[in-house]
């Protein structure tokens, strides 16, 4: 069954216990378990899932991305946030088909996993979201000057549009300005330039506009805009211009303390960089960046100052060209074979 470390935030029979909290989450064949960390025999809870409705994307937290929801029979609502859309997708995927088992009496099993359920007349944002992510065939990204203020990872409004159309993914203009709201509304889309800001505050029919000089671009691309400051547009640094080459959570140990702590970690390219963060608060701000290039990335079996009963295996290095040392945990051994890989690459290829 998936299983992964999630952030979970519960909110029991009405009291809000707004914190947010790192736990390992196993799903078996009638509910949704979670534990403090990987190595816990008990679990800290068990959401049971037999009459439980789920509900992704969820918009409870304006500021956090792949939230989703979880309502038990007793009318107990469970959140939960993912690291990033495939994951959110896979773990809604998955719970969703034990739900419809339960439902009919039938155990989950593999095979049931494959039988792909089809919700009649409903789009899926997310599915038309990664086509639309896709480097060769997907919605370009561009670099936009308007108003002596260069955006970069943009596209305008009609680009989308037109993109729909060429897909086949919707009628005409006005069915795709549909679609393109739908995709803005659920925040895969976000607004770059004053014009769009503007459609989206002015509640109009159609928040996404057909027009050359709306500017938007895609929630985890590495949007950034030059020529001007303003609290609310943030302009990133140089090193967050890379395409996003992976991400997902890892335990970290800390420099000064020696503490371990799982943390959110994106890989881009060009330049070399991944950055980590506290996965409880977003990706605004980085707790910190590692630069690659020329760096040494190597499996480890143990770490010196490390505390034996802290460490569960799968560990490996970066030493920067600086002289950094790391020292990261994944969760098994396959994740720490694709972070090294992935991370090696870039150190070669990044500037």
């Amino acid at each position: 069954p998936p299983h992964t470390t999630l952030s979970e935030n519960s909110l029991h029979s009405g009291t809000v216990l707004n914190s947010w909290k790192v736990v390992w989450v196993v799903l078996s064949e009638d509910g949704l378990e979670f534990f403090k960390r990987k190595t816990d025999n008990a679990p800290k809870g068990m959401i049971p899932l037999k009459g439980a409705v789920l509900t992704s994307p969820c918009q409870d937290f304006s500021k956090r991305t792949f939230v989703f929801k979880l309502r038990t029979a007793k009318n107990q609502d469970h959140y939960f946030q993912a690291s990033h859309l495939e994951e959110r997708e896979s773990w809604v995927k998955n719970i969703k088909r034990v739900i419809t088992c339960l439902q009919g009496d039938r155990k989950f099993t593999r095979k049931s996993t494959r039988r792909s359920i089809r919700l009649p007349d409903t789009i899926n944002l997310s599915e038309l979201y990664i086509l639309m992510r896709d480097q060769e065939d997907g919605v370009k990204e561009l670099k936009l000057e308007k108003e002596k203020r260069v955006y970069n990872h943009c596209f305008t409004g009609g680009t989308v549009v037109d993109w729909l159309i060429s897909k086949d993914k919707a009628r005409n203009r006005h069915e795709a300005l549909m679609l393109a709201t739908g995709l803005l509304t659920e925040g895969f889309l976000q607004p770059a330039g004053d014009l769009s800001k503007e459609a989206v505050e002015g509640g109009a029919e159609s928040a996404v506009l057909d027009d050359p000089d709306a500017l938007y671009y895609f929630a985890d691309s590495g949007f950034f805009c030059e020529g001007y400051s303003s609290d609310e547009d943030v302009i990133l640094k140089e090193e967050f211009r890379g395409n996003i080459i992976k991400q997902g959570c890892l335990l970290k140990q800390g420099h000064r303390r020696k503490n371990w702590n799982v943390r959110k970690f994106i890989l881009r390219d060009d330049p070399a960089y991944i950055h980590y963060y506290d996965p409880t608060k977003g990706d605004e701000n980085p707790l910190g960046s590692i630069h690659l290039r020329g760096s040494v990335i190597t499996a480890v079996e143990f770490v010196p100052e490390a505390k034996r009963y802290d460490v569960d295996g799968n560990l490996f290095e970066i030493i920067t060209s600086d002289d950094t040392h790391y020292f990261l945990q994944a969760t098994t051994p396959e994740e720490r074979k694709e972070w090294i890989k992935a991370i090696h690459t870039v150190s070669k290829t990044g500037k």
